[in-house]
């Protein structure tokens, strides 16, 4: 969320960084309820300050009037009144707020969509194969590995099962990257999955991404659209001591989201779907730190796509093509050879102070012995199921087997799936 004392002092600074997002705020609105505001807890402050001393007044004197107790009344109606003022100008202001997305840094270009995101590295090429590569969906199909049609039977479409050595490649990628995460110093958690509404709230997710959240209504519970969600509210409302940070945390959770594109638009296979696992990287951490920070966590997210041997890119993203909560993105797109496509694997994000004054989470700085937001960080590492489908197509053999990367076969307890 962005502070109300930045609008205040710089209100076209906020308006014109918003703009680069392609986002038009209402800034003079803003301001006007929060002058509204502000002006209401002035006089109602004032007049309980003014009916304290009177009460002191007449508990010195013992001694009241009729005029007196009819003042009373009429400046405790006035304070009710201006109460509900403020009640109702903080509701509009916050609304207000909270819809208002994170300032890109100065670092990100310009752009309103993918279009102008920028090439930062490529890394490996893709293999020349000696016969035509297929797509997962047809290779999972005839190793047996994934099945679509009882997927979509036991739930809907967009949803599926993976069989065998499929199911057993997906636990195997889990407990290995885990493993590879921990060893680079991230703690390892185990998170609910359905978190309450402060939460997804604090994280950015509410009221933004309403819609493609699966919400039980009865306990106002909200299945986790990714483990970002829950870790960022682990420290909310707290005070952290300065010496704990950085904190790094790793999780591996499934999430679920309403994946709303067009009918035929990446439809097949398991390239996007409403539910899937992924295992994600968070950082709390002092914000003279927070940009090291973020190519740090963005190293260890490349550092699986390197140790698995599968071709990558990392693309910084637009101002246009930023996540909400994010101030600055870099995405990682893995090839995969069958469908002939860069996937997204990984999005990191230094999301700054944003998500810390939403969950109001903050550390003491022993120089100045105040209080200050931590920055938050944030990455895939990695995301699955995007992940078995550039081991299957990469991976694939003339023959229609598929290949394991070695540095699995610790986990699998198998070399090729056929």
């Amino acid at each position: 969320m962005i502070d109300i004392n930045l609008i205040r002092k710089n209100p076209e600074y906020v308006k014109n960084a918003c703009l680069r997002r392609g986002e038009t705020i209402p800034i003079e609105q803003i301001l006007e309820i929060d002058r509204a505001k502000r002006a209401a807890l002035s006089k109602a402050s004032d007049l309980r300050a003014h009916r304290n001393k009177v009460s002191h007044d007449i508990g010195l004197s013992k001694k009241t009037s009729p005029e007196i107790i009819k003042q009373m009344k009429q400046i405790g109606q006035d304070i009710k009144n201006l109460d509900t003022i403020i009640r109702d100008t903080t509701k509009k202001l916050d609304d207000f707020l909270l819809a208002i997305p994170n300032i890109p840094d100065t670092q990100v270009p310009d752009g309103s969509d993918e279009s102008s995101n920028k090439l930062i590295e490529t890394h490996g090429s893709p293999q020349k194969f000696k016969f035509t590569p297929s797509p997962h969906w047809d290779l999972a199909k005839n190793l047996d590995i994934i099945d679509f049609e009882r997927g979509t039977k036991l739930s809907a479409s967009r949803f599926y099962i993976l069989k065998g050595k499929g199911a057993k490649l997906q636990r195997a990628l889990i407990s290995w990257m885990i493993d590879i995460h921990t060893s680079n110093g991230y703690q390892d958690l185990y998170l609910p999955y359905l978190v309450n509404r402060q939460t997804a709230l604090g994280s950015g997710q509410l009221p933004k991404f309403n819609d493609n959240m699966y919400h039980d209504t009865e306990d106002d519970l909200w299945l986790i659209p990714t483990a970002e969600v829950p870790i960022t509210n682990l420290y909310r409302d707290e005070i952290l001591d300065q010496k704990q940070l950085p904190l790094n945390f790793v999780a591996h959770t499934p999430c679920f989201r309403r994946e709303k594109a067009n009918a035929g638009k990446d439809t097949r296979g398991i390239k996007r779907v409403h539910q899937f696992e992924k295992v994600e990287m968070y950082k709390f951490v002092k914000p003279e730190n927070s940009e090291i920070e973020l190519m740090r966590l963005l190293s260890h997210a490349q550092e699986i796509c390197k140790l698995l041997n599968i071709p990558y890119r990392t693309i910084q993203m637009c101002a246009g093509d930023l996540g909400f909560a994010s101030s600055i993105s870099y995405d990682i797109e893995i090839w995969a050879s069958g469908s002939e496509e860069w996937l997204e694997i990984s999005s990191c994000s230094n999301c700054k102070d944003f998500q810390s004054i939403r969950s109001n989470i903050r550390f003491r700085n022993k120089e100045t012995n105040k209080t200050e937001f931590v920055h938050t960080i944030n990455g895939s590492g990695l995301s699955l199921p995007r992940l078995i489908i550039a081991i299957l197509e990469n991976g694939q053999t003339e023959d229609g087997a598929v290949l394991i990367p070695e540095i699995l076969h610790p986990y699998t307890q198998f070399e090729r799936i056929d």
